[in-house]
């Protein structure tokens, strides 16, 4: 029966081996692999296939899906979750095997031995590790925001394009009518050929603007394209016929709120404040004392004989010690002055983004309400008063190009106001796209 005993801790170090522990889940570690599994659930799934028929909505989906600073801030964040389980684990056991041999082995001794970390300092750790992962996911849910901005960024430029394809199109006909109508004043001797040839020229000048305009159509695709994450090899996405914008329903106050609430680069300060504050903790437990035990069996001996090994470290470095503790209190004040930055900063982009949109807002009622109509009038006047040799050729051009500017700044407006509301909605009052991979709660209590 004796014979058995040296066996026990070989067998045991082999038996660990094959079959393997679980630890003991931390903290906040269950809770992060859940948040994970339902975030990752929803984003890993397919997107619609992007069709012709494919709305804005549908493009922003297909974008965050599939666009590389999306994936990789999804990576970082599966990452930092399984840290947790790292930092909250055991370190692991070591057999050891020892022998003293002359002209015969004299001595054969295996053993078993552990490293344990002294009290508190694997939670700490897994504190640290689970503060990390919040701010790896607000990292993602950011890259998520500006992702989606991306796309209405680059679409808004390709959206308004044909608004101005279409109203230079529109003059150019409108050009080739006041051409017809100097050549038949000409005709009749009641204008000039120099009438005739303002009218060319005038076509010729929108003509060459406007097909440098659709030669910028390719520039804009491209950017549209890398909006998507799709590279210059792969084919040209569709682009959305609608627009669909939508009238902000909250107050100004209220957005601005939400912001404070909300805004993912926020949030994620504030969880880099929470890791500093672990790694503080972490920092002063350095202070208590590892140990060590394990035991070794001389099986050559009669009877066996155990060897029982117990350790532990002597924490004598205090300068070392105190050195990671004003580390880490350091980083915890640069977190706490760059969020106070950071709030600064989104509470002036709100204004900025808010200012214009007012001025846009102003712009198009005075174009819409009262310059357009005007010069849509002033330039009828002028084509039926050159009929009637009261007014000069010249006239009726400054009318159509007056009308044509106006038209333009309309369309400028336009876009101004869009990309201020998609800056202030998706990067600074902090709200997620439609169908957004993200937490419904993204403001949870403090890890501690």
């Amino acid at each position: 029966m004796n014979r058995i005993h040296p066996l026990i801790l070989p067998g045991l170090a082999v038996l660990l081996l094959v079959t393997g522990c679980r630890g003991v889940p931390a903290t906040g570690e269950k809770a992060a692999r859940q948040e994970l599994a339902a975030v990752g659930g929803y984003w890993q799934s397919n997107p619609p296939a992007l069709t012709q028929a494919a709305t804005l909505q549908d493009v922003v989906f297909f974008a965050i899906k599939y666009h590389p600073q999306v994936t990789a801030a999804y990576a970082d964040w599966a990452s930092s979750v399984e840290t947790i389980t790292v930092a909250r684990s055991l370190p692991d056991p070591k057999f050891t095997f020892e022998l003293y041999a002359a002209d015969v082995v004299s001595s054969l001794m295996p053993g078993l031995s552990a490293d344990l970390p002294g009290p508190g300092k694997l939670s700490a750790r897994a504190a640290a590790a689970s503060a990390e992962s919040r701010s790896k996911y607000f990292q993602f849910a950011a890259a998520v925001q500006q992702t989606a901005f991306g796309v209405e960024k680059s679409f808004l430029p390709l959206h308004f394009l044909e608004a101005k394809l279409r109203v230079n199109r529109q003059t150019l006909t409108l050009l080739a009518e006041l051409e017809a109508l100097a050549r038949a004043q000409n005709e009749v001797g009641q204008g000039t050929l120099r009438d005739v040839l303002k009218a060319q020229i005038e076509q010729d000048k929108l003509q060459t603007e406007t097909a440098n305009l659709e030669e910028s159509r390719h520039v804009l695709v491209a950017q549209y394209k890398a909006a998507l994450g799709l590279d210059a090899r792969q084919a040209d996405p569709p682009v959305p016929a609608n627009a669909e914008f939508a009238e902000a329903r909250e107050t100004e106050e209220a957005l601005l709120a939400s912001a404070w609430k909300q805004n993912p680069r926020l949030q994620q300060m504030e969880a880099e404040i929470q890791v500093a504050e672990a790694s503080i903790r972490v920092a002063r437990k350095e202070r208590i004392p590892d140990f060590s035990a394990g035991a070794t069996v001389d099986v050559k001996a009669s009877p066996f004989i155990w060897n029982p090994e117990l350790g532990m470290t002597l924490p004598i470095w205090r300068d070392k010690i105190a050195a990671e503790i004003a580390a880490a209190q350091n980083a915890k004040t640069a977190a706490e002055a760059r969020l106070s930055s950071e709030r600064i900063q989104v509470a002036v982009g709100f204004a900025e983004q808010t200012y214009l949109i007012r001025e846009a807002d102003r712009a198009l009622e005075l174009l819409r309400g009262r310059v357009l109509p005007r010069a849509r009038q002033a330039l009828e006047i002028a084509r039926a008063a050159y009929r009637s040799s009261r007014v000069d050729f010249l006239n009726v051009i400054e009318d159509e190009r007056s009308l044509l500017n106006f038209q333009l700044e309309e369309i400028a407006a336009q876009t101004q106001r869009e990309l201020a509301r998609a800056e202030r909605s998706l990067l600074i009052a902090g709200v997620p796209p439609p169908r957004a991979p993200l937490l419904k709660s993204d403001n949870p209590p403090p890890i501690r």
